[in-house]
């Protein structure tokens, strides 16, 4: 419970710092035999600031019960 809780906490504040992350990923555009042509797109998944500090709360009330044991 300790270490989840660590985790948890760790990723609330990553989640509250940058507010979220962009993946990147190929796509195909043309496809014609021989002739294949991508490109990388670029999304944006944002973490809502509420999402984070349910996390950061969520990861000290496990922290506290493992130390309770």
């Amino acid at each position: 419970m300790k270490i989840a809780g660590i985790i948890l906490v760790a990723l609330g504040i990553l989640g509250l710092v940058y507010g979220g992350f962009r993946i990147a990923y190929p796509d195909k555009v043309v496809d014609a035999g021989p002739l294949q042509i991508s490109v990388t797109k670029h999304k944006s998944v944002d973490i809502p600031p509420l999402l984070g500090a349910i996390a950061v709360v969520g990861g000290v009330v496990l922290i506290l019960v493992g130390r309770k044991k």
